[in-house]
């Protein structure tokens, strides 16, 4: 998301640069490709550091930024520090996840982000969340209400767009009949995104539907993976599963073969862009209740309980009874739906104005 607002800020207004925590990585690459400037404090992941926090406060007294948007909890914390420091930056901190259960985050990230409840009240001037589920989880948990706000996440819609070809090729790629019903899930493998409950629901499919194929996208989503093949072949299905790894540059193409855009997560989401990715395409989604994915998906998908393999398998069954053409037009207005309400064109417009709104309030 941070690449796709950094791709669409209007440059003649605005002279972004980024500063990463950790190591640079394939986004920070992307990003140094729109000739933006990309720093790394080379902090250790758990490993917190006050050198780190003194060098970015002398980075940003030598720059001397209108606004600092920070991006997640340990750049919040980190972020809002160094400003305070060098002291007349307005920050906005930016919190991108909904579920703070102790099974799921750090020490490091939940005494984090209870350091950051305490000082919301003093180091954020606003506090910008992805979804509207995420805002009511971390004012209940103690962050300062008056500051949030909710910028949803934004799509690029001539990336991800119907493709009649990709039905043939993604087929003809996977040795596969151009009619086979393809259900696909785009997601690396972690226990928040559940693919334990995804395999138990493709068992229970492939009774009824002996001729559905399953795709499965996403770091570590491979043959390799020893516990992921166990489960499929517990499951008898591995004639019917397609394992592709991690394929960023050709996540549109696959998404747009799909027949059913499926998310299986069990907690942890807020705004999932698999999600709105996949209703950009015109595909019809099944998704389970978590972060915003509800509202994501509205009238144009249907929405089943986490961790319920049942309901999830009942959910493909109907979508897949109700024929091709009723998926078409529920994925026509999965699109529509999208292109009204998160465009990235119309979202980093809203940023641009939180942008200008802090920078004048911090000159008067």
């Amino acid at each position: 998301m941070l690449l796709r607002l950094l791709s669409r800020l209007d440059r003649q207004r605005f002279l972004p640069s980024v500063i990463s925590l950790l190591q640079l990585g394939p986004v920070g690459e992307k990003i140094e490709q729109l000739g933006i400037s990309v720093r790394s404090l080379g902090m250790q992941p758990g490993k917190p550091s006050l050198a780190s926090i003194w060098r970015l406060a002398c980075w940003l007294r030598r720059d001397r930024p209108h606004v600092m948007q920070t991006w997640m909890y340990h750049a919040d914390l980190v972020g809002g520090l160094a400003a305070q420091l060098v002291g007349n930056i307005p920050v906005a901190w930016g919190i991108r996840n909904s579920d703070l259960s102790p099974e799921t985050s750090s020490r490091l990230t939940h005494l984090t982000v209870k350091t950051c409840a305490i000082l919301s009240r003093w180091l954020p001037d606003r506090i910008v969340s992805c979804s509207e589920a995420a805002r009511q989880v971390h004012t209940a948990i103690g962050y300062a209400a008056e500051k949030m706000m909710v910028i949803p996440n934004g799509y690029e819609l001539e990336t991800f767009r119907p493709d009649l070809g990709a039905r043939a090729s993604v087929r003809k790629g996977l040795a596969i009949s151009e009619h086979a019903t393809i259900v696909g899930m785009i997601a690396r493998f972690d226990p928040q995104k559940d693919h334990r409950t995804f395999i138990r629901a493709a068992q229970l499919l492939h009774h009824d539907k002996p001729d559905a194929y399953f795709l499965l996208c996403g770091n570590e989503v491979t043959w390799e993976n020893q516990q992921l093949v166990r489960w499929i072949d517990e499951a008898g299905i591995r004639t019917r599963c397609h394992l592709l790894g991690r394929r960023d540059e050709e996540i549109p193409l696959l998404t747009a073969a799909l027949d059913i855009a499926s998310l299986s997560s069990a907690y942890g989401e807020g705004f999932p862009n698999v999600v709105s990715e996949a209703m950009s395409c015109g595909v019809p989604c099944v998704v389970t209740d978590i972060g915003d994915a509800a509202l994501i998906v509205g009238e144009a998908g249907i929405v089943v309980p986490p961790r319920n393999p049942d309901a999830l398998a009942t959910a493909w069954r109907t979508m897949l009874e109700m024929g091709s053409e009723s998926r078409r037009h529920m994925g026509i207005a999965a699109r529509q739906r999208i292109k009204e309400r998160f465009d990235i064109k119309e979202i980093a417009g809203r940023y641009e104005y939180l942008f200008e709104e802090l920078m004048h309030s911090a000159r008067a």
